[in-house]
């Protein structure tokens, strides 16, 4: 087996995070076998071409959520690696079980006028 399982949707509440935000988030090593997708559909093309990540993150987006790892983003970097016979991958890891992870201009304080 790859994946830990394979799923289909996000069972875990938006965390409404920007492209500008996940870049600063800094990759670490998951292993393939820990992750849960969030997809059951690959398209080949992404997975076969070449610049597949040209207009993406280089690294795949997991959430951390009630215990388990959710790949959100890079089932096609993810498969590929496998197919590399690699069973580590490195991703960016956002934790919502360590609390919100609201975007930054987003966030509202009660009874405060000032950020």
């Amino acid at each position: 087996m790859i994946f830990k399982q394979v799923g289909d949707g996000r069972p875990y509440p938006d965390h409404a995070r920007s492209t500008r935000e996940w870049a600063e988030v800094p990759p670490r090593p998951v292993r393939l076998d820990q992750l849960i997708t969030t997809k059951a559909v690959l398209d080949l093309r992404l997975l076969l071409s070449k610049d597949s990540t040209f207009y993406g993150d280089l690294f795949p987006h997991v959430i951390h959520w009630r215990g388990e790892l959710y790949l959100e983003d890079g089932l096609h970097r993810a498969l590929g690696a496998a197919l590399h016979q690699r069973s580590v991958l490195h991703a960016r890891v956002l934790d919502l079980d360590a609390g919100p992870h609201q975007p930054r201009h987003s966030r509202r304080r009660s009874g405060s006028s000032t950020d």
